[in-house]
């Protein structure tokens, strides 16, 4: 049998909403350097967005306190510009409701969670959000760029010129960033979005489905199949076979108009639709 990973989420929602029905916190924080337990936050930027509506944020710089200035190479915040910044402790109410009961997004999310967690911690609040969705590894999975940095990927999508490591900046391009994903990988629901895992060899669900349907359907589809270090490749196949039994799973089937025999690793499928012909009105 195919792999299961033994943390996935809890049933229910948000995991089991469809993208666009499910609550999404889009999450960037700058910082005074990468160590979690010295440094801290300078400034927060979370946006919680439904389908296609922002329904709350909080965009504001943060006083440090005693590490004020590090890092200010980087984001351009230093003594002058933190001047008067509240506390975290002052935004943590705020922070803590936006969060609740959505799903967290951010680009390498862990560096965001670690400090969230270490900034309440320090205010007697235990924090831990287990699962996440990480546009860093969406995008990797997604594409074949030469870098998956936000600022690379900023310049890839054309999501405009915004000040880099500013964390308002930084999150509509997270929130652009998270869109072409979405395109790309044609989740059914946030847990699908949450079974692509890098390097994990872990198949969606949802994409072993429909693969399974398609044997079934017994017609052409297109899969978009993204061989290692090699852009997506739209393939018009007919499917005949799904080896579930295998690690990971793999699809069995042949090309159109050749015949030519293929089998694809399913971990390494993007989509499964059928072909325009099949789209169009009779």
């Amino acid at each position: 049998m195919a792999r299961t990973n033994p943390s996935s989420p809890p049933e229910g929602p948000p995991w089991d909403l469809p993208i666009g029905e499910a609550p999404l916190a889009f999450v960037d924080l700058e910082m005074t350097g990468l160590d979690a337990e010295r440094d801290r936050v300078v400034e927060v930027c979370i946006e919680r967005w439904v389908g296609g509506a922002c329904v709350g944020s909080l965009e504001s710089l943060v006083s440090p306190g005693e590490r004020v200035g590090g890092a200010a190479h980087v984001h351009g915040l230093g003594a002058a510009e933190l001047a008067g910044a509240p506390p975290f402790s002052q935004l943590a109410e705020r922070i803590v409701a936006l969060l609740d009961g959505a799903v967290f997004i951010a680009h390498a999310a862990s560096w965001d969670l670690q400090f969230l967690a270490a900034e309440l911690a320090r205010l007697g609040r235990p924090f831990e959000v287990p699962h996440y969705l990480d546009t860093l590894v969406l995008s990797r999975r997604a594409f074949a760029f030469p870098s998956h940095s936000l600022n690379a990927l900023c310049k890839q999508f054309a999501l405009g010129s915004g000040a880099a490591h500013r964390a308002g900046d930084d999150v509509r391009v997270l929130r652009g960033v998270f869109e072409r994903c979405v395109g790309a990988l044609a989740p059914v629901s946030v847990r699908d979005l949450w079974e692509v895992r890098v390097a994990a060899r872990l198949a969606r669900a949802a994409i072993v489905s429909r693969c399974e349907a398609a044997v079934e359907f017994g017609g052409p589809v297109v899969v978009t199949y993204r061989p290692a270090r090699k852009p997506p490749q739209p393939l018009t196949m007919v499917l005949t076979e799904v080896r579930a039994d295998l690690d990971p799973p793999k699809v069995l089937g042949y090309l159109l108009p050749g015949r030519g025999r293929r089998e694809l690793r399913a971990d390494r499928i993007l989509k499964v639709e059928s072909p325009p012909s099949e789209l169009e009105p009779c």
